[in-house]
């Protein structure tokens, strides 16, 4: 199998089929946010191939030179539980080799599946995430962050560059409202709104 860029086409169509059905509303971008993110030269959506068939997804959305957010790793269903997920994440460390790659997963503490959301932890940890000391409020969800790197990384650096990733694409007003990094332990859930709001 091979990660390799997709064709717009074949974007179309994994959006549709499988991040729809795989991310709740308030985790998944607009297709068309995805689209002008990579016309704009921010975002790279590798994707795994076996031959001409879409196995999975790694979509990555780009920071500063050497930095990036893994938006989005998605195993289309029929290739679940045999592997594809950690084989996703093999090929993208080795296509970002030097890179530093942050990643947020749902926290535990208010998933509406607690379990899952601690498989998924377990998942990330056994596939070479750092877990950083802060967590994060996204359009109403609350993640852990994950980070990928040569090197262990402070917190400050981490956040530095995580806020920018946001900032850089969102209105001042809307990056305030909308992302918290870090969240404070102390707050409430944040309500969940769509990415799009």
């Amino acid at each position: 199998m091979e990660l390799r860029m997709p064709t717009w086409q074949q974007v179309e169509t994994i959006y549709h089929s499988e991040l729809t059905a795989s991310f709740p509303p308030e985790e998944l971008k607009p297709l068309r946010a995805i689209g002008e993110m990579w016309r704009d030269g921010c975002y790279k959506p590798w994707c795994l191939f076996d031959g001409d068939e879409i196995a999975g997804v790694c979509f990555l959305w780009l920071g500063h030179p050497g930095w990036m957010l893994l938006d989005y790793l998605c195993v289309c269903a029929r290739r679940r539980n045999g592997g594809t997920g950690a084989l996703i994440l093999e090929k993208m460390l080795e296509r970002e080799a030097g890179h530093v790659i942050l990643g947020e997963s749902e926290a535990p503490a208010h998933a509406p599946d607690p379990e899952m959301a601690r498989r998924r932890l377990g998942f990330y940890a056994r596939n070479h995430a750092r877990t950083a000391g802060y967590d994060t409020d996204v359009f109403g969800a609350h993640y852990k962050t994950l980070y990928w790197a040569d090197r262990e990384i402070p917190d400050r650096e981490l956040m530095d560059e995580h806020r920018f990733i946001y900032q850089n694409r969102f209105s001042p007003d809307k990056y305030a409202r909308y992302v918290h990094i870090p969240r404070d332990p102390a707050a409430p859930p944040m309500e969940a709104v769509p990415w799009d709001e």
